[in-house]
C-alpha cells in the first residue's frame, strides 16, 4: 500500500443510461472507457490518456441494501489498511454500513458507508490497485472535499476512523463564518473539510470531486451542449476557476481550471 491511510484513492460514477454517460464524459474530458471482465460485473476503468482516472458502472436495475434504486452519482474512496477493522471502527463512531466488505478481484477490497453527518464515503483496501493516477492535468481529479453542516462531528469521525490529520488552511478561513481544514498541510493535503453552514443548503452538502479542465467557461458551454447542467458558478478562487456541474442523469461534480487561479487580494 503506497497511499497513506485516509488519503483519496479512487472515484467512480454510476449511471442508468451508461451509453449516454460515456458520451457525456468522453465529450467533456476526452476520457476512454475500458470494460473489465465478467467477474467485475461490467465495471469500466476510466482513462485520461495514459493516466487512470477512476471507474464507471452501469447500475440499471440495481438496488442498494435498503431496497432503493442505486442513484446516478459520483463516489469517493479513501485508503484504509484493514477494511474490516476500519468498518468496525466506523460503526463504533456512528456510521451506517451501506455496503459491506467486497472483494474486487485481485485489485483490492471496498466498502461503502454513511458517515454520522449523512455523507456517503467509500473505503478502499488496495492490493494490486493503489488508486487513480494523480497528474493534476485537465481531465483528471484535482481535489476532493466534504462540505457539511456538522463540521465538528465530521472532524471527530474522520480523525478517529481514517487517521485524518486536519490542518486549518489559513487563519483567515478558520473563523466562525467559514471553517475549512485539509487532511495534511500544504502540498501534502489530500482532501478538505468545510463548514457548509450558511454557505449551501444541507441537501447540497456531501463529498465532492473536482475534475480539472483547461478553461472553465468553455467547459461550461460544452456541458450544456452535451446535455449536462450548470448548477453553480463559474467563480474565481485562488485554486482555479470553479463550477458545479450535473451530468445528464444528475450526478454532480465540480470542474476546476487551475490555470485560471486568481490570487487573493
Amino acid at each position: 500500500m503506497s497511499n497513506p491511510i485516509g488519503t483519496s484513492a479512487w472515484i467512480d460514477v454510476s449511471a442508468h443510461d451508461f451509453a449516454a454517460a460515456k458520451d457525456f464524459y468522453t465529450g467533456l474530458f476526452g476520457w476512454t472507457f475500458e470494460q473489465l471482465g465478467d467477474e467485475f460485473g461490467g465495471y469500466n476503468l476510466i482513462h485520461n490518456g495514459d493516466a487512470l482516472v477512476g471507474g464507471a458502472m452501469d447500475v440499471t436495475g440495481m438496488t442498494c441494501p435498503l431496497g432503493q434504486p442505486i442513484p446516478a452519482e459520483w463516489s469517493i474512496y479513501l485508503t484504509v489498511d484493514d477494511l474490516d477493522a476500519r468498518l468496525a471502527k466506523a460503526e463504533k463512531h456512528g456510521a451506517t454500513i451501506a455496503m459491506g466488505a467486497d472483494q474486487i478481484g485481485e485489485l483490492g477490497r471496498m466498502a461503502m458507508l454513511i458517515d454520522p453527518t449523512g455523507a456517503t464515503i467509500c473505503m478502499w483496501e488496495p492490493k494490486d490497485l493503489d488508486g487513480y493516477d494523480f497528474t493534476g492535468q485537465p481531465g483528471s481529479p484535482v481535489w476532493f472535499e466534504l462540505m457539511t453542516h456538522k463540521f465538528d462531528e465530521a472532524s471527530t469521525f474522520y480523525t478517529a476512523v481514517f487517521d485524518a490529520n486536519l490542518v486549518a488552511m489559513s487563519e483567515e478561513m478558520e473563523d466562525d463564518s467559514f471553517r475549512y481544514v485539509t487532511n495534511g498541510p500544504g502540498e501534502t493535503a489530500s482532501w478538505g473539510l468545510g463548514d457548509a453552514t450558511g454557505v449551501m443548503p444541507e441537501e447540497a452538502a456531501g463529498w465532492r470531486v473536482y475534475l480539472g479542465v483547461e478553461a472553465a467557461d468553455s467547459a461550461v458551454e460544452k456541458v450544456a451542449e452535451l446535455g449536462g447542467k450548470l448548477l453553480d458558478g463559474p467563480v474565481d478562487s485562488p485554486f482555479g476557476r470553479i463550477a458545479t456541474i450535473a451530468d445528464p442523469e444528475g450526478a454532480t461534480f465540480q470542474i476546476c481550471a487551475m490555470s485560471e487561479a486568481v490570487p487573493e487580494g
